[in-house]
């Protein structure tokens, strides 16, 4: 028996609908980190992401505008987007920043899509989800790379105008992630159109979770097309297929809302039962016939790469901006609250985090400038950025405490901490893109020979044994590399290299490089041992992708610092990168160290640790001194921390801004309020029960001047009104909403 025959019974075959998800996108710098030898000359030759004069005049205008437009809290209430907010959506091109000039679109860069949808995002969720679909995944980007000559000059000038709402439908009740298992069907078949009978496809379909279904007038269908007559002359099933359908096409049905949340995005589905479509409904032409997965995942990086990892910046940033501010001006015991350790601990985790998610989408989104479509590292940017939001926004719940759970215009967290679990959810949940996604696509699209070998296994072809020879002499050699670079690594850990200029950043830097090579082992292993198995040992893949992906986070970390802080910035910048690559390159490890306690068997872990040197951790982590450090510099009114909540848009009486002002009055307060302090100290006169009284009781003994005393009287004011926390007539408000959304229902 060959070895090849041996390994055909232990290596499962690769499906299309996998085969076609392997080959769509590109493999970036996740290939070098899987490989061991992560690729820190390409991390910094990547172009770095700035905004054009068109693009930030965009920000500038109508995003500002529309920010200025948006009450969150009404909007809340209400029971969908007002008209004038998505009259201005449209008329200002919001649907069209991915849609070439050339059709009357804006053309914007992955990174200024990512701004703009973050910075609404951190105004409203709603909106935000209403302008990122139709700028990911959907009709739009669909036509652009698949789309034939007339579908894209007649359908994208009227998406860009706004004449179209487009929304796409894949999601079905029995098929949510597994999209290969979508029931709906269109059978091949002659039929009616326009007056003539003409060949096409009767489909039948039942979608759930469409986002703008409610209010789209072309819809985006996916479905699986079968020929049972054999009309096309091939086969039967051929395969997951996608159309464009206007919705006054006879017998679709568009409408039906669901309600996520309680985020007044449109949100719904759409049926059709033996609804009779033309060939040229089918996007690209009846030659696009069973490539709609290809098209799928090929175009997946919008959406997880941009839009939703946009979603966990904005909630980042906006939970760190109001948790700084408002640990500063919120008092207790006479000292304010961020003095306290244990709500240090949580601002610095907040800010560091912050940190961590901005580079992370910087760095994605200029991977995405450069044309590529990196499979893996969108669903790492989907996952983690998702959840770091999460993780972040509880902090700042805790922080804010009472002010964060009363909802109202001054709540700045309510609104992100409802719709937070949305972004978790679509484009897969979490699980599967933790469990199956970043290491199950990584193994195979960033093994340099593990693809091409499980092809050959499985090939018929003549010289298919040899083929598989030589690919599995190729791999042995990759696999002994890797296990001398390990052992060299774990033994000598001096030896690793590092080419950063920056001396702060160099040990970081041959850490990523230790912990890589640990990695390219493990998974080496992994395959050997498991097998095909290794599918199902969804916990341990879970692991390497862990590793994988807090590796990218601590590479994209090391680029923000060396190339997005001045070095003016660099004292304030560096807690907040010493914070966030621990973080990453801790959880790195700590994956790394689950995988081999998990390991079934026991010999193989002991070799593994023998051969990579690993018996305990050996990172270093995030101490006491650092969080201190971390939570007063995430209190102090300086450049980078601007930079790091440039999202955050305060708009006059808005909770932000009242939060800002007396931030701010406070800043500029602190030389007085220290004098007041040392007055109280020396008895030079006595405390108010209130604080104003307080400062009238300082005026008059002289310890302030007049002018002195107005200031401090004006950030009272303004301190009292950012803890104060909204308050309603419950028979005019609330109670009025609730039955107004009784009798809709």
């Amino acid at each position: 028996m060959s070895i090849r025959t041996t390994f055909k019974k232990v290596l499962p075959s690769i499906s299309t609908t996998e085969q076609e998800a392997l080959d769509a996108g590109d493999v970036w710098l996740e290939g070098s980190i899987y490989q061991g030898i992560p690729d820190f000359d390409a991390l910094r030759a990547v172009p770095g992401a700035t905004l054009s004069a068109e693009e930030q005049a965009f920000l500038d205008g109508p995003v500002q505008t529309l920010i200025e437009m948006v009450d969150d809290f009404e909007l809340q209430n209400a029971l969908h987007l007002p008209e004038n907010i998505l009259t201005f959506l449209k008329e200002n091109k919001f649907f069209s920043l991915i849609i070439p000039k050339s059709y009357g679109g804006l053309e914007f860069s992955p990174y200024a899509n990512s701004t703009i949808v973050a910075t609404i995002a951190a105004k409203s969720s709603a909106v935000a989800v209403t302008v990122m679909v139709p700028n990911s995944l959907g009709p739009g980007e669909l036509l652009m790379h698949y789309g034939t000559d007339e579908q894209r000059d007649f359908w994208l000038p009227r998406l860009a105008n706004g004449l179209e709402i487009p929304c796409f439908a894949l999601t079905s009740p029995e098929a949510g992630s597994d999209a290969g298992g979508i029931p709906d069907i269109g059978t091949v078949t002659m039929g009616e159109y326009q007056g003539e009978q003409v060949l096409g496809l009767s489909v039948t379909w039942d979608k759930r979770y469409i986002t703008l279904a409610p209010i789209a007038s072309v819809l985006g269908l996916a479905f699986k097309v079968e020929d049972p007559q054999g009309l096309l002359g091939g086969k039967e099933q051929l395969g997951i297929t996608c159309a464009l359908i206007p919705k006054a096409h006879s017998g679709v049905q568009l409408g039906n809302r669901h309600d996520p949340m309680g985020c007044r995005f449109y949100n719904g589905t759409t049926r059709g039962e033996n609804v009779f479509i033309p060939m040229d409904f089918i996007i690209g032409g009846q030659k696009n016939i069973g490539r709609g997965w290809q098209m799928l995942v090929a175009c997946l990086g919008a959406g997880r790469g941009i839009s939703l990892p946009a979603l966990g910046v904005s909630v980042s940033q906006a939970s760190f901006k109001s948790s700084a501010e408002y640990a500063a001006v919120r008092e207790q015991f006479g000292l304010s609250i961020g003095k306290f350790e244990g709500i240090q601990e949580k601002l610095a985790d907040i800010a560091g985090k912050t940190y961590l998610q901005e580079a992370m989408r910087v760095l994605t989104t200029e991977g995405l400038g450069l044309g590529l479509k990196p499979s893996v590292v969108t669903a790492i940017a989907k996952y983690h950025m998702t959840e770091i939001g999460r993780d972040v926004l509880n902090s700042a719940m805790d922080i804010q405490a009472g002010k964060a759970i009363q909802r109202g215009p001054q709540n700045t967290l309510a609104s992100g901490y409802v719709a937070q679990p949305i972004a978790i959810t679509v484009e897969g949940a979490n699980i599967l893109t933790r469990n199956l996604m970043i290491f199950g696509q990584g193994v195979m699209r960033c093994h340099p020979y593990l693809q091409n070998m499980v092809e050959s296994i499985h090939s018929d072809e003549k010289d298919a044994d040899k083929t598989f020879n030589r690919i599995f002499r190729q791999t042995v050699g990759y696999s002994v590399g890797n296990s001398l670079r390990a052992f060299r690594l774990g033994l000598l850990p001096f030896t690793a290299g590092a080419k950063s200029t920056l001396p702060e950043v160099v040990d970081y830097e041959k850490s990523v490089h230790k912990l890589a090579s640990k990695l390219a082992v493990y998974a080496d292993f992994s395959l050997l041992v498991l097998g095909g198995k290794l599918k199902q040992a969804e916990m341990l893949s879970a692991r390497l992708g862990d590793v994988m992906s807090y590796l990218y986070a601590a590479m994209a970390s090391i680029r923000y610092y060396e190339q997005k802080v001045s070095a003016e910035q660099r004292s304030q910048a560096t807690p907040y990168f010493h914070y966030a690559t621990r973080w990453a390159l801790c959880n790195a490890e700590k994956a790394l160290l689950d995988f081999l306690d998990n390991f079934p068997s026991a010999p193989t872990r002991q070799f593994m640790k023998l051969i990579t040197v690993t018996y305990s951790p050996k990172m270093k982590k995030v101490n006491d001194d650092l969080v201190r450090e971390l939570a007063h510099q995430a209190q102090l009114n300086t450049e980078f921390k601007r930079q790091l909540t440039h999202l955050v848009k305060p708009v006059a009486g808005g909770g932000n801004y009242i939060n800002e002002q007396a931030y701010l009055a406070k800043i500029a307060c602190l030389p007085l309020l220290a004098k007041v302090k040392k007055g109280l100290k020396a008895r030079e006169f006595k405390s108010g029960v209130k604080f104003a009284l307080t400062l009238d009781n300082a005026f008059a003994a002289k310890v302030i001047s007049n002018g002195e005393h107005k200031q401090l009287l004006d950030y009272n004011l303004k301190r009292e009104r950012a803890i104060r926390v909204d308050e309603f007539d419950f028979d005019m408000n609330l109670v009025d909403e609730r039955a107004e959304l009784k009798i809709a229902n």
